[in-house]
C-alpha cells in the first residue's frame, strides 16, 4: 500500500543546532504511528516541516503522491493534513458549538456565516452537531470552552480538527495537561476515530503509546533511531538507553512492551 503521507531526507538547521536531520518516514492510510523521543530530539520540528509551518533545508514532503514540499500550511491543510497543538488554541469565550461550526464554515467557504440568516446555517450546524456527538461532547455543546474540563477541551480540539476532513491527522501530546481521571475517555474516544484515517502522535507517555500505536517511530538528535512495533521499541536496550534514561523509566517500558 502507497503512503498517503511520506518525509524523505528532511533537514533543518537553525543556526549551529541540527534539529532535523535527514529524517525519511512513511505514514499508509489507517496508520496508528507514535513519534517519541527525548526532548530535543526534533520532534516538533518534523511535525513543522510536516505540516509547512517550517520549509526544510533539504528533503521533500509527499502528500498524497504529491510533493508539497513548497506549499504552506493552509495548502497541506485543505489536502487533508490536519494537525492539532500541545497547548490548545479554541476560542474561550465561545461555546463549544461555535468552535467547532466556525471550523465547519470556514472548511465550506463560508465565512462570516455566523452573522447570517440562521435558515442558512442549518447545515453547518448539524455537521458541528453530529461531530460533537461522535466525541462525546453532545451534552455541552452550549457551554462555553472556559467551562470545560481540560479533557473535554482536548476532545474539542480533536472535533474541530476533524471538521476539516483530515487525511491525516497529526496530535501533539492529546494528553498532555489531561487529569489522569480524563486520559482514559481521551483515548477511547481516538480509538474510535475512523480506521482509514491516517494518525500520527507525538507522546511522552509510554501507557498511552501501547494504547495506540500499531507502529512507533524514535527520533534522537534530529535523526530516526528506531522504528517498529510497540513491543520491539519498547524491548529495545539502545531505546532504553538513549530516550529512557533512568532504570525506573526503563523498567516501565519492559511492562508496557510485556502488557
Amino acid at each position: 500500500m502507497s503512503s498517503i503521507l511520506e518525509a524523505r531526507g528532511l533537514t533543518k538547521r537553525f543556526g549551529a543546532l541540527q534539529a532535523t536531520d535527514g529524517v525519511s518516514l512513511q505514514v499508509r492510510a489507517g496508520a496508528r504511528l507514535a513519534l517519541i523521543g527525548p526532548n530535543g530530539a526534533g520532534k516538533s520540528t518534523l511535525v513543522g516541516l510536516l505540516t509547512g509551518q517550517l520549509r526544510p533545508d533539504a528533503g521533500s514532503v509527499l502528500l498524497n503522491g504529491r510533493d508539497v514540499t513548497r506549499d504552506g500550511a493552509a495548502s497541506r491543510a485543505r489536502q487533508g493534513l490536519i494537525r492539532t497543538f500541545q497547548i490548545n488554541n479554541l476560542f474561550r469565550g465561545l461555546t463549544v458549538l461555535e468552535n467547532v461550526f466556525l471550523a465547519v464554515s470556514e472548511r465550506l467557504g463560508m465565512g462570516g456565516v455566523l452573522f447570517r440568516p440562521a435558515d442558512r446555517c442549518h447545515e453547518v450546524i448539524d455537521e458541528a452537531c453530529h461531530l460533537l456527538d461522535e466525541l462525546g461532547l453532545g451534552g455541552v455543546i452550549h457551554q462555553s470552552v472556559a467551562q470545560l474540563p481540560y479533557g473535554q477541551q482536548r476532545l474539542l480540539e480533536i472535533a474541530i480538527a476533524l471538521s476539516l476532513n483530515p487525511k491525516v491527522l497529526l496530535l501533539d501530546e492529546p494528553a498532555a495537561g489531561v487529569p489522569s481521571a480524563e486520559v482514559a475517555r481521551v483515548m477511547d474516544m481516538i480509538e474510535a476515530l475512523p480506521s482509514d484515517l491516517a494518525i500520527v502522535m507525538i507522546e511522552h507517555d509510554m501507557h498511552v503509546v501501547r494504547r495506540f500505536a500499531a507502529e512507533v517511530t524514535v527520533l534522537v538528535a534530529g535523526s530516526v533511531l528506531l522504528s517498529g512495533k510497540p513491543h520491539e521499541v519498547m524491548a529495545s536496550e539502545e531505546v532504553r538507553r538513549v530516550y529512557l534514561g533512568g532504570a525506573g523509566e526503563a523498567r516501565a517500558a519492559g511492562e508496557a512492551g510485556h502488557a
